[in-house]
């Protein structure tokens, strides 16, 4: 079993596991209610996997570099690695996770990973750095996958919550083609929407992807009592919500990266949404929960 880390402030209390330094909790203090979903194996066995060093599927599952291929599966491999714990501090925790010989099999960039979680009121801001360790570019992709438990309060059907976009949104969504690929052209979406009322039937044909929002904040509202939390991010151009089929929950998906379009090269210095970091550089981004109780 993994060694799972908590931390705690008079408002909420989290719990990050090595394994993946994957966020597995979020409770309100005062009362106990809980935020993530459980992980149930039966549905879909994760709470918060970190994507990287890809978003989404290559197409064959194989990218090319300098002429060579390599073989990554959906996602990446961070979310399936044991991390260290680097730094604890009252408000924070710090994981690391160092390229190796393993992971320079089919991905040839020396890399150093931190994921940090910090707790700040109502709040946990998770944070994802990368270092290029390496002599040469590094390209990459990194993003979130948190599963968020819906209906949140006892009472509730799923149907009586709905996303508020933080500005009116006009976008297309990106259909998600077989072997997970993303399709040439997009579907109709939102016209001028601030808000999504939310019914399982959105993920019938998986996730909705969407890109370049407006939005840099999402809230998840009860629309009984307009409680919820509010999911908030800066600098991910791509953004995923999803569901497995009649599950009790929602992911929200901030993206530095996509999956390979139908079309793909294949080439990864070619990738859309690619991001390449020269030698000894880094690399950061941060999303946020916030609960409203």
């Amino acid at each position: 079993m993994p060694d799972v880390y908590e931390l705690k402030n008079q408002y909420i209390n989290i719990a990050v596991a090595s394994h993946g330094a994957e966020l597995q909790s979020i409770t309100d203090v005062t009362n106990g209610q809980e935020y993530m979903w459980s992980g149930d194996p039966a549905v879909w066995g994760k709470h918060s996997p970190v994507l990287f060093p890809i978003v989404g599927a290559l197409k064959d599952n194989t990218y090319f570099f300098n002429g060579k291929a390599y073989n990554l599966n959906r996602h990446g491999f961070a979310r399936d690695m044991d991390f260290s714990l680097s730094d604890r501090q009252p408000d924070q925790l710090v994981f690391s996770l160092k390229s190796s010989a393993a992971t320079l099999k089919n991905y040839p960039f020396p890399f150093e990973l931190t994921i940090s979680y910090r707790l700040s009121e109502k709040s946990v801001q998770v944070t994802y750095a990368v270092k290029n360790s390496g002599d040469g570019d590094m390209w990459f992709s990194i993003g979130g996958h948190p599963a968020f438990k819906l209906p949140l309060f006892t009472g509730d059907a799923y149907v009586e919550y709905h996303l508020e976009f933080e500005q009116p949104e006009t976008t297309g969504r990106w259909p998600i083609a077989a072997g997970g690929l993303i399709a040439a052209m997009p579907a109709p979406f939102l016209e001028n929407k601030q808000r999504l009322d939310l019914d399982k039937s959105l993920f019938a044909k998986d996730a909705l992807v969407l890109k370049h929002l407006r939005s840099e904040q999402i809230a998840v509202v009860s629309n009984k009592t307009g409680k919820g939390f509010l999911f908030s991010w800066k600098d991910f151009p791509f953004f995923g919500i999803w569901a497995a089929s009649g599950a009790d929950f929602i992911c929200l998906e901030p993206w530095c990266g996509i999956a390979d379009g139908v079309n793909s090269s294949q080439d990864i210095t070619q990738k859309e949404g690619i991001n390449r970091l020269a030698p000894g550089k880094h690399f950061e981004r941060s999303w946020a929960v916030t609960i409203n109780n």
